[in-house]
């Protein structure tokens, strides 16, 4: 794990969980945000008729557990299903313990595949900084396909959008009511995770977004909203990439342009959190944009 990674997980204060109920159109929706030490991650829960359903699992286990019990307790219903959006281990990690607790855990082929490869690199990463707490074993969510669908689960009828790169390698989008549950393909209160750096694509996924018409947005991090948070995530990509861009990429990132990219963009966005996002993905971002000029050079 990077040295100033660690230390930033250090220096982070642990607060409790957040709790909170809001209504869609016909389902009441619920969320719970983990302490900051597990990034201030946000679970949901929709509440049908029958049941309810949980999107996303948590960093942490305990906190997956936490989601659920919260989410029980307020809706009065069991949940019976779990999904993972995307194979990070902040919406991953708490599938073994939802699914020693009786909940089917979803996701999409192309999410599934990708979880033991980012498993084992967090592995290295977390397990240190959270001894007893990080799982060790790579999650094992049940698939429900490759392609777009809908699904009912227990009374609550999803459409399950399935896409490509964004922050991640693979993502599903949850479309219920005229809203959409996105994951990290939206950070409202955060800087992007741009460990992938292909800003290209992650434009894409959010055009897509745009083209189910949603009345609300859900990030996996940060508030809820209109469709307009769609539009912010795009000019603060846009934003990162023209910086690159203007620097005319080539080799590997230096560390004084770098550091320069950094402040550039903390400049442009001071009040967004978790910086740390944003600056482990520069690199990546900077070899993406120099592999596109080499091709067109």
């Amino acid at each position: 794990m990077p040295s100033q990674v660690r230390n930033f997980f250090l220096a982070i204060v642990i607060t409790a969980g957040i709790l909170s109920t809001v209504h869609a159109q016909t389902h009441e929706i619920g969320s719970y945000t983990s302490p900051p030490r597990s990034f201030s991650t946000v679970t949901y829960w929709i509440a049908g008729p029958q049941a309810a359903v949980l999107i996303d699992t948590q960093f942490l286990p305990k906190d997956g557990v936490q989601a659920l019990r919260e989410a029980e307790r307020t809706s009065g219903k069991k949940v019976s299903h779990a999904l993972v959006l995307h194979p990070n281990p902040d919406k991953f990690n708490g599938t073994a313990a939802l699914q020693a607790s009786g909940v089917l855990v979803m996701t999409s082929a192309q999410v599934a595949k990708q979880i033991p490869a980012v498993h084992s690199i967090r592995l290295g990463w977390f397990a240190d900084e959270y001894k007893g707490d990080y799982p060790h074993e790579a999650a094992t969510p049940t698939s429900f396909g490759e392609h777009t669908q809908e699904v009912l689960w227990s009374g609550i009828k999803l459409k399950l959008h399935v896409l490509g790169y964004g922050s991640s390698a693979a993502h599903v989008v949850a479309e219920i009511d005229g809203s959409v549950f996105v994951g990290d393909l939206v950070n409202p209160d955060n800087h992007a995770w741009l460990e992938l750096g292909r800003i290209d694509d992650w434009l894409r996924r959010l055009e897509e977004i745009r083209a189910m018409k949603p009345a609300r947005v859900f990030p996996g991090r940060g508030k809820p909203g209109g469709p307009e948070l769609l539009e912010r995530q795009a000019q603060y990509l846009r934003f990162v990439q023209t910086l690159v861009q203007a620097e005319r990429p080539s080799g590997s990132l230096g560390w004084f342009t770098k550091l320069r990219l950094e402040r550039a963009i903390e400049r442009q966005y001071p009040a967004l959190g978790y910086p740390l996002f944003m600056r482990e993905g520069l690199a990546a971002v900077w070899q993406e944009e120099a592999g596109k000029r080499a091709t067109i050079q």
